[in-house]
């Protein structure tokens, strides 16, 4: 039997203490080290106050704590603590300070030292602004040399930093009251987060137009601080929120169809089983993903791998092209592969992506020759391109629309931050992505492909990613896939990518701790990775359950607390269903409102989980709870983590 952590968010130890504190009118939460949700009443001021530590590659030093003291009064507050990042050859240590007054101004300031000589690419504090509250919204910015400029927080997302040069920077909160919040210690510049799927702004140190990585001694004193204070008084605006209770408020009627979903091929190179291929043919799956790395030389096995697994489970494949500057010979070969193929083995390539292994972004040459050859094996093959990195590379790198039929590139959502509230927080930076891209696709199709929970590939490494160390699993796996919390992630990010009109997603993979499943064999490393041999992971069912509707709508749906409860609606026919995933380890209370008559509910939570996991096909059988709704509503408790899919006729 799984402990409870693991099967709620993949091991065992508890989530980080989380203090609710108050600073005059402001409420805050601190938790290890951080400042998160600044309020005044319901309204968001900042999302995150932190100082993080980057290595070479931009990775992200973790920070050990000691010493941390906490003293409290109902409209103040005073932190302190110390701080240890540690890695490798980095050695940085950090006294933190953090202080709130009853006027509402709050000092965040930081006292740092290098006990190591180490390369860096950035030390000191980042700020977050939300972007609920601040997109589109005019702000002033002082600069360093002390003029002041007016300007808006970007809509659509931003290739570059809307800000430099920064000492301070204020926006109105409600009207008549405004929040500044000033920098000392380094030069500051913001960057629109959402390039990466973060839901922020971003307000760091150190701008990008200086060398990096450089040289930190040891020795190295470095001293920064943040300070948020209230201007003005607000006008008809409580500093109390209004009310805790969460609604999910189903929409009338159907604003696109649901996007078609894939899977990628498995990485570890196995074969389907029999029962994987039962298991997989569920979820009515639209396509295959296959990476076929010209530079490599199994790529001719990769293809014929992908041609049988697509054939076996009836899908299209999308054939994604990694090409090197021998991209024409590769093509050449590609071509004459297909075209032995037999009219019996010859697969359906719904769409080529097309990138080059030196590009972030693709240029029209590779797209050009890619046509030139390819052209040839069915003229009805889509020409996807953009990039196969971040939405960054894609926007700071046009796509040539004129030679394409869909625009691509990829998501996951652990950049800059990898906690489970940063996830969640991030997913609706999805939806960003997909309505900044149409600004520039000439009304193309948007294809997102892959969605993973973390980075299979740093565009922006300046050395090679070092190995993992005995016992530990590579970088790019997450013990949350096999979790309730990767359920529920999946479900969000569904969501936000459907609603947003994203044509087409591709996922994960299709077996393995990369995908939806684990092998028969049982996870490479069972201590850490925790997963069920044989098993399915919960986001099977939520895949599955969308499957059901495959050619139905997507129906617009809101939650009043989406970082506690969110979900997802689809419609088809006469059906409709609601799909709900509690996002926090808390029970939560929602009210559903938009659905009529009786409801049948299912509940994936932690009384059941490991029997979907182990017998999902029984577990699919069974049928849910009646539950009669009143004038359209109803109410569910949510245990924690849980995935409910309430269906309505």
């Amino acid at each position: 039997m799984l402990p409870r952590n693991v099967l709620y968010y993949g091991k065992e130890e508890a989530l980080p203490e989380q203090r609710v504190l108050r600073a005059g009118p402001l409420s805050l939460v601190y938790e290890e080290g951080d400042l998160r949700y600044i309020r005044y009443g319901d309204q968001e001021i900042l999302r995150r106050v932190y100082v993080a530590v980057r290595d070479r590659n931009w990775g992200t030093v973790p920070s050990r704590l000691s010493n941390v003291q906490i003293e409290a009064h109902p409209d103040s507050f005073r932190i302190q603590y110390e701080v240890e990042n540690k890695e490798g050859e980095i050695n940085f240590f950090w006294k933190g300070t953090i202080e709130g007054d009853a006027q509402g101004t709050i000092a965040f300031s930081m006292d740092g030292i290098a006990r190591s000589t180490f390369m860096r690419n950035r030390i000191g504090f980042c700020v977050l602004h939300p972007i609920k509250e601040c997109a589109g919204r005019p702000c002033v910015v002082e600069k360093v040399d002390g003029s002041r400029e007016r300007g808006t927080f970007p809509l659509y997302i931003s290739p570059h930093q809307p800000f430099m040069d920064m000492r301070a920077i204020k926006h109105e909160v409600v009207p008549g009251l405004w929040a500044e919040v000033r920098f000392e210690g380094d030069i500051f510049e913001m960057e629109d987060q959402r390039n990466w799927t973060d839901a922020s702004y971003k307000t760091y140190c150190t701008p990008l137009a200086l060398p990096f990585p450089v040289e930190v001694k040891a020795g190295t004193r470095i001293v920064q601080s943040v300070t948020l204070k209230l201007e003005g008084t607000a006008v008809g605006v409580s500093a109390q929120p209004q009310t805790d209770r969460i609604t999910f408020q189903v929409g009338d009627r159907g604003v696109g169809d649901i996007p078609a979903i894939g899977l990628g091929m498995a990485s570890h190179g196995g074969r389907l089983t029999t029962r994987e291929l039962q298991r997989l043919k569920v979820l009515r799956l639209s396509h295959l993903r296959a990476d076929l790395w010209f530079s490599r030389r199994n790529w001719k096995a990769e293809l014929a791998r992908a041609i049988e697994e697509a054939g076996a489970l009836g899908v299209g494949l999308e054939l994604a092209l990694i090409l090197s500057d021998a991209a024409e010979e590769k093509l050449k070969a590609l071509t004459a592969a297909l075209g032995a193929a037999t009219r019996s083995t010859r697969p359906q390539v719904n769409r080529w992506l097309i990138f080059h292994e030196r590009e972030k972004s693709t240029s029209a040459q590779w797209i050009t020759l890619a046509r030139q050859h390819l052209t040839s094996c069915d003229p009805s093959t889509q020409f996807v391109s953009g990039t196969n990195h971040f939405f960054a590379e894609l926007n700071r790198g046009r796509p040539p629309v004129a030679l394409l039929d869909g625009i691509t590139y990829s998501i996951n959502p652990q950049v800059h931050a990898f906690d489970n509230g940063s996830l969640v927080e991030n997913l609706a930076a999805q939806a960003s992505t997909v309505e900044s891209a149409r600004q520039f696709s000439a009304g193309l199709p948007i294809l997102v492909s892959p969605v993973t929970l973390r980075m299979r590939l740093n565009p922006n490494a300046t050395v090679p990613e070092p190995e993992p160390a005995p016992g530990e699993p590579p970088a790019r796996i997450d013990v949350r896939q096999m979790s309730l919390f990767g359920a529920g992630w999946t479900l969000g990010s569904l969501k936000y990518l459907a609603e947003s009109g994203a044509r087409s997603v591709t996922f994960y993979e299709t077996t393995g701790w990369l995908g939806i499943m684990e092998r028969e064999e049982g996870s490479p490393l069972p201590d850490v990775f925790r997963s069920l041999p044989g098993a399915v992971f919960p986001m099977y069912h939520v895949f599955a359950d969308v499957g059901e509707f495959a050619g139905g709508q997507v129906v617009p749906s809101a939650s009043s607390a989406p970082l506690r409860v969110d979900g997802l609606t689809l419609r088809k026919g006469e059906r409709t269903r609601v799909m709900l995933a509690n996002m926090t380890h808390q029970e939560q209370r929602v009210n559903i409102v938009g659905l009529g008559g009786r409801i049948q509910v299912r509940s994936l939570d932690e009384t059941n989980a490991e029997y979907a996991m182990q017998s999902p096909e029984a577990f699919r059988a069974q049928a849910g709870e009646m539950i009669p709704t009143h004038t359209g509503s109803c109410a569910l408790t949510l245990m924690p983590y849980a995935v409910v899919t309430i269906d309505s006729a």
